[in-house]
């Protein structure tokens, strides 16, 4: 577990049980000179509890690196609740949680994550004001699609020389809130969407509303498409998947989708571009961390188109250097977190 700790540069690690309601939660802290921590909460299981504290480290890494990029004043972290078998009371555990969170004196402040939701975020928000995503707040999804949305113009425009997405083949790993958000703003733009979702559900909404062509969950990454979309889980990009990749570019909503660094190389010299997902994903990150200091909305949204600009110039720098943009990107926000 130090290890662990010392390999991401981990600030602080915090294990809660309430035995009463199931709970058992991990807290990661990556970093907090730029502010008090902000990051979701995972509700999933887990193989083992080592992959619940290695999933929340990496989580709370990429946090503190997306909003030192963002230019946010915050830190990086990230909680994971065990989803236990059985659950007497879904408020009851979320409520304990956030005793947990309110513990911690401010340190980290919890919004909606994989498995969670607005009304969870309320149950935490009885025990504690360090929460956002609630429903006085607002879900944070259809900001985070609105910046991987405009990410994704950015990255079409310095792969393929346009940012016109009309008839533009878009592969979508994923249809949570996030991916279908992005999906209905990709078919609005005229793109032709493949997707493909554990929830059988999902893809047949998409179908209908969208038009969308439905793909096998174990055949989208082969599939031939201009621009890979991971929206779901992160690292389905390793060293056999990117193998199979037909796409020229991977642009996404998922949090830490590369595995390592030298998957990050790999893809280059594979020719595929690579936008890193924190830079890309912030969106989310922006809307919750402005919301909560009571920001208007049009001044969210002039942050939110600073996402593009963001990526176009970490491109034309791993262009310039020959480097894949996700090692760019991790240098420049360890100048902003480490100068």
């Amino acid at each position: 577990m130090f290890a662990l700790m010392h390999s991401t540069r981990l600030e602080s690690l915090h294990l809660s049980v309430d035995p009463c309601t199931g709970l058992k939660a991990v807290i990661a802290i990556h970093d907090s000179r730029l502010g008090p921590a902000l990051g979701g909460c995972r509700y999933l299981a887990y193989p083992d509890d080592s992959s619940a504290v290695t999933d929340a480290a990496r989580l709370a890494q990429g946090m503190s690196y997306k909003a030192a990029l963002a230019g946010l004043p915050q830190g990086g972290g990230t909680a994971v609740i065990i989803r236990p078998a059985h659950v007497e009371s879904r408020a009851a555990l979320f409520e304990a949680f956030g005793r947990c969170v309110e513990q911690l004196d401010g340190r980290y402040i919890t919004a909606i994550d994989s498995g969670t939701s607005v009304a969870d975020m309320d149950c935490i928000a009885q025990q504690t004001r360090y929460v956002t995503s609630t429903s006085a707040a607002g879900d944070p999804a259809p900001h985070a699609a609105m910046g991987v949305f405009a990410g994704i113009r950015s990255t079409a425009m310095a792969r393929l020389g346009s940012d016109n997405l009309e008839g533009l083949r878009v592969a979508i790993q994923g249809l949570g809130n996030v991916g279908y958000a992005l999906a209905e703003q990709l078919h609005a733009a005229g793109a032709e969407l493949l997707v493909s979702d554990i929830d059988a559900g999902k893809v047949q909404l998409a179908m209908e509303q969208l038009g969308a062509h439905p793909i096998a969950n174990d055949s989208l990454l082969s599939t031939p498409c201009d621009i890979l979309a991971p929206c779901g889980l992160g690292a389905v990009l390793n060293s056999l998947s990117v193998a199979q990749l037909r796409c020229s570019a991977v642009a996404g909503s998922a949090n830490n989708q590369l595995t390592n660094l030298q998957v990050a190389d790999q893809l280059e010299r594979r020719g595929i571009l690579y936008a890193p997902d924190y830079v890309i994903n912030s969106g989310g990150l922006i809307y919750v961390s402005l919301k909560h200091r009571n920001t208007e909305l049009p001044v969210i949204t002039a942050h939110l188109s600073k996402i593009s600009q963001r990526l176009t110039e970490i491109f034309a720098h791993a262009q310039a250097e020959k480097r894949s943009p996700a090692r760019v990107a991790d240098e420049l926000a360890e100048r902003v977190l480490y100068r």
